[in-house]
């Protein structure tokens, strides 16, 4: 494969998806080196940063010491310890990853105990989150801080819990990033960022920010990896020789993870971001534009703009909306996605052409869109049975006796050989339809009880009263999402000359 590097070691001896030592990347373009310095800290930031760093683990030694909480180690890891991040002004976030590791031993319930106190001690505000298990995030020295507490085990492929690889990804990383590779680093992110692209959470499925400085170690450069990436396709396999992660059918890109090479470091990214990536990428190395790391503003569709677009395509919306239950968004989106999936089982079923879903939750609603052809079917559908000599022609045939209720014709035999009915529709409307269905689909599991007892289907026309809509910030949201769809550099000013590369 173009650009693959012979494997070397990582801490547990698995290969690493580092690249060959030869080809040095390409020189940055003039364009690429002013929005580094853009994207790049200053070194009062850095200082102050290392100083919060620093004081953060001296605190929680000491106040483990202190509470006699058998703390194994404290440790500041994430792009902020690498200063690889991107900064607030340029659309990043500046959060400290405290990691609070304790012996393997520790029952996990302990472990969650111990680790909720001594952050409680540490930070100002403190608020409890959950992920695999609760963690706290507050404030300290002016910093947000996320203080998760993990096992310190011995082998980077055996973690007991999702951040116990975290310090051996720090190990392995930190070496390897020079000033010129974080400013690379900076710069993909922020690629990414205005791809929409940018952050591993089930609400995104992107890029996670390992696997960004992963690539950038691989790659060298920006420019190198979307120029590599240019003949890339889906899915990708990143690996080096031997046995590679297990994967999905669905999976995109494969890259093991260099500190446990059972792992696929790329598994939240999904296909169509991917392959997002890799249109953009095509279209950059052809012509670089500052665009892609600093886009026009976009507009946001008023409620009167959103129904002129509904009209020109002719199309209707069929809104399920519900009370949210109070998920984070790596719960909670997933199960969103599942309810989109739900809604079109019954409407294709009944004859519907679903032409595309959306959904979105907003303070505490929920909603769900599905944009179909048409509002009403007509008043006879057909049934399809069973081929002639199959068991179940008898029970069809007598299902289906002449005077069985809603027959209109048959039964009869169709093309392909199949016994075929004409029925009348017993539900032609969507609204209907859906209410009718509702019960018997199935949601994610925090969203049936909602979703069946007190979810409300309506169809959203055109003609909506815009009262109706502006009332509903999730329903707004959701009829973004299903028309505000396309390639985001299609409407970008061209810039010449802008991304000229040093020859």
């Amino acid at each position: 494969m173009p650009g693959a590097r012979p494997p070397t070691h990582g801490p547990t001896g698995g290969g690493t998806p580092e690249a060959p030592e030869a080809a040095p990347p390409p020189p940055p373009s003039p364009m690429e080196l002013e929005v580094a310095e853009r994207l790049r800290p200053t070194e009062e930031e850095l200082r102050s940063l290392a100083h919060a760093r620093e004081a953060l683990v001296s605190a929680a030694l000491s106040e483990a010491a202190k509470r006699s909480i058998p703390l194994r180690k404290a440790l500041v890891a994430g792009s902020a310890a690498r200063e690889t991040y991107l900064p607030p002004s340029s659309g990043g976030r500046l959060d400290l990853d405290l990691f609070l590791l304790f012996d393997p031993s520790l029952p996990r319930e302990k472990l969650s105990e111990l680790g909720l106190t001594l952050a409680g001690a540490l930070l100002r505000s403190p608020e409890k989150r959950y992920a695999e298990h609760p963690y706290l995030r507050g404030e300290f020295e002016g910093f947000d801080v996320d203080a998760v507490p993990g096992y310190e085990v011995t082998r980077s492929d055996r973690p007991q819990t999702a951040v116990d690889r975290t310090p051996f990804h720090h190990a392995y990383l930190a070496p390897r990033l020079n000033p010129r590779a974080k400013d690379e680093v900076r710069l993909l992110k922020r690629f990414l960022r205005t791809l929409g692209i940018y952050g591993a959470d089930t609400r995104t499925e992107g890029f996670s920010g390992y696997l960004v400085e992963l690539l950038i170690v691989r790659y060298g450069s920006l420019a190198a990896l979307l120029e590599e990436a240019t003949s890339w396709y889906i899915p990708q396999r990143l690996c080096p020789p031997g046995p590679e992660p297990a994967t999905s059918a669905e999976v995109a890109l494969v890259l093991p993870d260099p500190v446990d090479p059972h792992r696929n470091v790329a598994s939240a990214l999904s296909r169509e971001n991917f392959a997002l990536f890799l249109m953009a990428a095509q279209v950059y190395h052809a012509r670089p534009r500052r665009a892609f790391f600093f886009p026009p503003k976009r507009p946001v569709r008023s409620v009167e703009e959103l129904q002129a677009t509904q009209r020109s395509r002719g199309t209707e919306v069929v809104a399920l909306t519900f009370p949210a239950p109070d998920l984070v968004d790596d719960i909670l989106y997933p199960q969103l996605r599942k309810c989109e999936r739900a809604l079109v089982g019954p409407l294709e079923r009944w004859g519907f052409e679903v032409l595309r879903t959306s959904s979105a939750k907003s303070g505490s609603e929920a909603a769900v869109l599905a944009e179909i052809d048409r509002a009403e079917l007509g008043p006879t559908m057909v049934r399809a049975g069973p081929p002639v000599g199959s068991r179940e022609t008898a029970k069809f045939l007598e299902r289906w006796s002449p005077g069985a209720p809603g027959l209109r014709n048959g039964p009869y035999l169709a093309s392909t050989g199949h016994l075929q009915v004409d029925l009348e529709r017993s539900v032609r409307d969507v609204v209907g339809l859906l209410r009718k269905e509702l019960a018997q689909m199935g949601f994610g599991k925090n969203l049936q009880e909602p979703v069946t007892r007190r979810g409300a289907v309506r169809l959203i026309a055109p003609a909506a009263s815009t009262e109706v809509l502006a009332g509903s910030p999730a329903l707004l949201e959701a009829l973004r999402a299903l028309y505000e769809r396309g390639l985001p550099w299609r409407d970008w000013p061209q810039e010449d000359g802008a991304g000229d590369r040093v020859p």
